[in-house]
């Protein structure tokens, strides 16, 4: 009874129409497209980058640059190292000249003394004089906060 039951309620329901997908066509591809495509571009000899102890310090406070040098991506020891900040209103040269460590490092302090406006970036380039060149980090950035 119960059977029959379930039998008919289950033939009241809205009806379920199926259709099969149409097959899709067959795509071919050239091999020949490949021979235009440039080649991985390697690796600069040397890399480096820059960042900030801080992303968003106190207008007056004081943060630390940090930079390293990696050549094939080992760190590089005793190369001097150079840092300008770009502020809104101008650009100061950091007057120290480290000197980087066994791990390629070096850092800056810059002592901000509301030199940048608040919530306006700021950036300092940073760079390492190896082998007779100059090679250019990435650049460290903070807003004030």
């Amino acid at each position: 009874m119960l059977l029959t039951l379930l039998l008919v309620l289950s033939g009241c329901g809205p009806a379920i129409a199926v259709t099969r997908p149409q097959a899709q066509p067959t795509v071919t591809i050239n091999k020949s497209f490949q021979k235009g495509i440039p080649q991985v571009p390697k690796l600069p000899k040397y890399l480096c980058g820059a960042w900030s102890s801080a992303n968003n310090p106190n207008p007056y406070g004081v943060i630390t640059i940090y930079a390293r040098l990696t050549q094939n991506v080992k760190p590089v020891p005793g190369a001097s190292a150079q840092a300008t900040a770009h502020f809104a209103y101008g650009d100061l040269n950091l007057d120290q000249a480290p000197v980087s460590d066994s791990g390629g490092y070096v850092s800056f302090v810059l002592q901000l003394r509301g030199q940048q406006p608040q919530l306006t970036a700021a950036t300092v380039d940073v760079s390492f004089n190896v082998d007779g060149k100059t090679v250019t980090c990435t650049p460290a950035f903070f807003t004030p906060q």
